[in-house]
Formats: structure tokens, sequence, C-alpha cells
């Protein structure tokens, strides 16, 4: 096939940018600064789809407070980040499992080595959010630095069939995913140092992308108190020290106090929170987060349960 009739030679992110072509005669100093100055250029392409990426967000919340699912589809690098962004979720945020979730082409063998052919099976994208049983009220978000991958591809379109909310992320300008969403985000990040090799900027883009879309929901679902993480789960000693830490910030008491109604609360911080705040028990206190719909201010600031301060 000749370069003027490829399918990728007109992406950028498979070009060749001139002002690498000496890497390999650089030194290891001399190339760390160059990739550094490069991946510096990251952040300002993803500033410039800041309001693409806030609609997106803004419209995956009300789904994800109706019960609805946010689903992560993507192959190779772009599937592996959104396998890691999909799987901090529920320790960060005490997420059901199945709120965050990502499909990588290939399967869970793919996050570890590469299945051969699995981004270009276009039908396999769509299989896979039909076993899901993605549809009305769930978010569908396809992340493909090409913005052409066939497996994400059929799994979006299969996902806006089935009446799912359709989000793509990409590093073309332009792209085949972008033209079937609901909410396109382009980021652009132009040629990579390492010519075609997307795992560098591109997934760093990505990456940020991720970061925002699933943090910003979850903050805007009251997942966070102030910026501290009051939804955490506390399951190894670090993440003990950090919720005692957290309990005593907001209420003042002495480490000791933090620790034994942490414990009382079963460890979850919101509860231990209100616990100290308002002089409640246990129960109480997750009555009250409950009639607040888990929003730890809105508890807060109630008089009673579900029923807000003036």
């Amino acid at each position: 096939m000749s370069e003027a009739h490829s399918p990728f030679a007109a992406l950028v992110t498979e070009q060749a940018d001139p002002r690498y072509g000496d890497i390999d005669q650089l030194s290891t100093l001399e190339l760390a600064q160059r990739m550094n100055a490069a991946d510096a250029e990251v952040p300002h392409a993803v500033r410039r789809a800041l309001p693409a990426i806030s609609a997106a967000i803004d419209a995956i919340v009300p789904l994800l407070a109706s019960g609805g699912r946010l689903v992560y589809v993507g192959a190779g690098t772009s599937g592996r980040i959104a396998v890691l962004d999909a799987a901090e979720c529920p320790p960060t945020f005490n997420t059901p499992p199945e709120q965050v979730q990502a499909i990588i082409a290939g399967g869970p063998v793919a996050v570890t080595g590469a299945v051969e052919g699995a981004e270009d099976d276009r039908p396999g994208g769509a299989q896979a959010v039909a076993e899901r049983g993605i549809g009305k009220g769930d978010a569908v978000v396809g992340v493909a630095a090409s913005g052409r991958t066939p497996f994400v591809l059929g799994a979006v379109e299969e996902g806006r069939r089935r009446g799912a909310l359709t989000v793509g992320v990409s590093c073309n300008a332009d792209t085949q995913l972008s033209a079937m969403v609901d909410y396109p985000i382009e980021v652009p990040v132009g040629p990579e140092i390492l010519a075609g090799s997307t795992r560098l900027r591109a997934g760093t883009a990505q990456k940020l992308v991720l970061n925002m879309i699933s943090t910003i929901s979850m903050v805007r679902l009251g997942k966070t108190y102030g910026n501290l993480m009051v939804d955490l789960r506390v399951v190894n000693d670090k993440l003990v020290d950090r919720a005692v830490r957290i309990v005593r910030q907001i209420t003042g008491v002495d480490r000791e106090v933090a620790r034994r109604t942490l414990e009382a609360a079963d460890r979850d911080v919101k509860t231990a929170v209100l616990m100290l705040e308002r002089g409640v028990d246990a129960p109480t206190a997750r009555a009250m987060l409950a009639g607040a719909g888990g929003r730890l201010a809105d508890a807060l600031r109630s008089d009673d349960v579900g029923n807000p301060r003036s």
C-alpha cells in the first residue's frame, strides 16, 4: 500500500516530527530533556479541550446519580489506561465495582500483553457492549488515540444504538470517533517523540482526561468533603492512617478519639465524622447520611435525618 493510500498517513499521531530526528544520537540526559519538553506540551493541549470535557462530565453525572454506569472502551495503551482509571474508583470513592468499568479489546489478558488483531475487531466491540447489557441510563466513553480504532468504534456504535450516552476521547482532529458520539473530546498532542508511539504523549493526554472525567464526576456526586477523600475504602494500614487524619482534620479531635470512632463506624469516615460532630451513634449517623443522599456536607447541615438546617 502506498503512503498516499494509507488510512493512517494523515493522522498527526502517526507522523514523524523532524525535531526529534536525532534522538538516537543524544546523550541520556539530552534525550530525557527532550522528552520532558515534549511532555510539557500535553497539559496545554488538554486545556484547550476543557469546555468539551466539562460538557461530557455534566452529561455523565446525572446518569451516575440515577444508578447508571460509566463504561470506558479502549484497545492497547488506551484500553490499559481506561482499565487503570476504572480500577481506582472503588478504593478511592467507594463505588460499586460495576459503576465505573472498562472494556479492553482482547479481554483481561490484554492488560498485561498484546492480543494481536483485537483492536481491529469492530463486531467484537459491539458484542462486548451487548454482553454488559449497556443501555439507556449508561455512558460509554470510547478512548482511541487515532480516533479510528475499529473495536472502539463498534462499541460506541452499539452503545448509542442501545440508547447510552456516548463520549469519544481521541488525540487527532475531526476523527471518526468524534463524528459518531454525543460528546466528542479531541486533544491533538502532535507527533510523538518516537514516531507513532501513542503510549507517550497521547497516552498522557488520555490519562489526564480520564482523571478529570472520573474525579470530577465523583466530586459532583458528593464523594468528597472539600478535597478530602471521605468515601475511601479503609482496607490497609496506610488507609487507616489516612482515614484517621481525615476525621481529625474535619472534627479537630485527637488521634485516639478519631481512631476509636472510626472503628465504631466500621471504618466509614463520613459516619465517624457525623458521630463526632453531631453526637449520635453509628446507626443514626448512617440514617442521616442516607437522608442527605450520602453527601457529608448536607448531613452536617441537617437538624434531623433529611431535614436540612435553614
